[in-house]
């Protein structure tokens, strides 16, 4: 049974983007464990978010899957009608999808692969935010949390394209927090380090355990170690965090 801070959570209602697989599956778990009713979006991958979902369930917990491309603001509205109709207003919105990394020196990278990264990842951010924090702000109330990553303050070779859309991602979050707070809408970031994750798969091994032997906790995140920053950002101890940025990193990028 649910007590005292885990209680402030249950009812409430989550939409997570990009919530088939990894960092997002995890965050839409940890939320559902936590009493949360939790929308699953997918773009693609229908079966791995239906087997989110079965894994919320089989814990006792609430959830829906729902298909929309985060990029496409007529599919957007019609996710954020479904999780309204099925589940309730929408309290916490986490933005976690992202379009696929191009991992090349800036030499090599076409103009067409830089703008799909950063112009698809930024839609996929701005109409979800566009969709939902009407609402929040009639309710005056609300938590976003937007899933950034460590290399948008500390590049690394080949990932110019990443890093600039996570320096938009972070800028959007700051200037949301700041015109938001007076409606009692909390607007945060998370930066995850090096994360196993299928996005990561390809990444040579000697590579992970380099970063891994160069973290002062001596290993490479997990997508439960993301989630459980957001349930930590979402929850009423942290109701007086706003604007943050938040590495979730081992130590190894410290601010």
């Amino acid at each position: 049974m649910m007590k005292g801070p885990e209680m402030e959570l249950k009812g409430q209602v989550a939409l997570v983007t990009g919530a088939s697989r990894g960092i997002g599956a995890a965050t839409a778990e940890a939320l559902a464990e936590r009493g949360i009713k939790v929308t699953v979006n997918y773009h693609k991958s229908k079966e791995a978010a239906e087997k989110v979902v079965a894994n919320i369930k089989a814990k006792g917990g609430q959830a829906i899957t729902v298909q929309a491309d985060v990029r496409d603001n007529n599919q957007v509205k019609k996710m954020v009608e479904s999780t309204i109709r099925d589940l309730g207003p929408i309290d916490i919105l986490v933005l976690n999808a992202g379009a696929e990394v191009p991992w090349k020196a800036f030499r090599e990278l076409t103009y067409e692969e830089f703008e799909n990264k950063v112009m698809g990842e930024l839609k996929g951010f701005f109409f979800p935010l566009k969709a939902v924090i009407p609402a929040m702000i009639e309710r005056k109330k609300g938590c976003i949390v937007g899933i950034s990553s460590g290399l948008s303050r500390h590049p690394g070779f080949g990932f110019s394209a990443h890093t600039t859309v996570k320096s938009g991602v972070d800028g959007l979050m700051k200037s949301l927090a700041l015109e938001l707070g007076p409606y009692g809408i909390r607007v945060n970031t998370v930066a995850p380090g090096l994360t196993i994750t299928d996005a990561t798969s390809w990444l040579p091994k000697e590579r992970i355990e380099g970063t891994a032997q160069a973290t002062p906790l001596r290993r490479v995140g997990q997508p439960d170690d993301i989630a459980g920053a957001v349930v930590m950002l979402v929850s009423h101890e942290a109701g007086f965090i706003t604007g943050a940025y938040i590495p979730v990193c081992g130590g190894i990028q410290m601010i």
